[in-house]
Formats: structure tokens, sequence, C-alpha cells
């Protein structure tokens, strides 16, 4: 586990106690931290009558190796949309809400954390534990990505998107920027690069960002190959398979 990391588990622990499990002591050591967060999430998806919990946060993205360390059975979904979109999310909402903290940093600061993002998704394709959904996938055909998704966590199959959303899935009083997504359902893409780049900026990006096309491609590829290996000779049918282990981080809800 990385240095300076106790200090942000600590508060994290005792926000998700209650008076079932309180916290005698808190763990010393940032790897006794994690498993203890782990564990109390292990306890509230149990109380809760929930087979998984979810977690959350882009920036796992950069702490892959350490999480699997300390959650061996964890599973990772690579949520994915065009970088220029990213970045025009990014210029929008500091321009809506002035967070430094959040938002700052510049164009060129977060193509080169887009690219190094990218690199990051391309190393992993072909795990067994992590899967790639495709923002466009999701929203044009929501049913079929889902079964997919289910498959990958060892959900019911008829488990229905809609009712999987009970719990809020943002602070907005600490990330108000977030109102548009509280559902957690997808919906259609704004496009908000023409509206905020000018021709030569979006040539830029073009220039600068890495392949969102090349890697969406590479899944694409990698998933119809893994179907054809598993139909079934001169059937027409589909066995079932999982993963043998799991931009979000699973574990032990409905």
């Amino acid at each position: 586990m990385r240095k300076g990391v106790r200090p942000s588990i600590v508060p994290l622990l005792h926000s998700l106690d209650d008076e079932r499990s309180q916290i005698k002591r808190v763990p010393f050591s940032s790897n006794a931290c994690a498993a203890k967060f782990i564990d109390l999430l292990d306890s509230l998806a149990s109380h809760a009558d929930c087979s998984l919990w979810v977690e959350k946060t882009p920036n796992h993205l950069l702490y892959m190796p350490e999480i699997e360390a300390c959650a061996s059975d964890a599973r990772f979904i690579h949520v994915i949309r065009p970088g220029e979109d990213v970045l025009a999310s990014l210029v929008d909402a500091y321009l809506r809400f002035e967070n430094d903290d959040a938002f700052g940093g510049g164009s060129v600061h977060w193509a080169r954390r887009w690219n190094r993002a990218m690199q990051i998704h391309e190393a992993c394709i072909g795990r067994a534990n992590h899967a790639f959904v495709f923002l466009e996938d999701l929203i044009r055909e929501p049913d079929d990505e889902w079964t997919r998704i289910c498959q990958f966590l060892d959900l019911r199959p008829n488990t229905r998107l809609e009712d999987t959303c009970s719990q809020s899935i943002a602070d907005l009083k600490h990330e108000p920027w977030k109102d548009g997504a509280i559902s957690g359902l997808p919906r259609p893409m704004e496009n908000k690069a023409d509206g905020l780049f000018t021709s030569r900026f979006k040539r830029w990006l073009d220039d600068h960002l890495e392949s969102y096309d090349d890697l969406r491609t590479k899944c694409l590829l990698l998933r119809s190959g893994a179907d054809r290996r598993v139909r079934r000779p001169n059937s027409g049918s589909y066995v079932t398979s999982h993963p043998s282990s799991s931009m979000s981080q699973q574990r032990h809800c409905k």
C-alpha cells in the first residue's frame, strides 16, 4: 500500500461504521486499514442481503495492483467514452463550478491523464477479472450490455438494470457536478465539445489523444473471438462462460 493512505482510510472506516460493528481501534498499517475497510463493506452488503458491493472511483485505475493485493477476488469494469467528450465535460464542469482541486490543471494536463488511462486500459485487455464497457454501446444497446455485465459479475440473468439503483451514487453536497448522473442509469451523451472547443483545438486533440476507436476495436475483436470459441459446434447455441476471478471495483448488491 502506498504511503499516505492511512489518513484517507481512517475517515472512511468511521463513515462506514455503524452500531453493529463499531471500530474499537483503527489499525496502524495501511494494509490493515484496507483489510478493515473491505471487511466493513462485506458486512454492510451482507446485512443488506446483497451478494456484492460496488466501489466507483475513477482513480482506482491507478491503484489496481494494490486493490488486487487486498481483494484477490476483485473484478474491474472499465467504463470508457471518447477522450474529446471527457475533456469537454471537465472544461464544462470547471466553468460551472470553478473547482481547481477537481478540474484544474488545464487541457494539456487532462490530455496526458487521458492518455495514461488509455495505456492502462489497453494493458488490461484479455484479463479475466476485467471487463470493458463503452458508453456509446451501453446507450445504444442497454439490454445486451447489461446482460454481459451480469454474466461478468455472476448476477442473475433476469436482474433488471432499473432495479439496481436503489441507493444514492453521489454526494451532491460535495460533488454537485454529478447532478445529471444521480440516477445511475445510462442516458444519451450530450455533445459539449462542439460548443466549447474550436476547430483548431479539436485538431490538437485528434493529434495528441490516444485512439479511443482503436481501443474499442481491440476489445470488440477479443470479445467476438471469445464468442466463437464458446460456440457449440453445429448447434447455433452458446454456452455461458464466466471469468475465473473481478474508471469500478466489485466484491460482494442485489
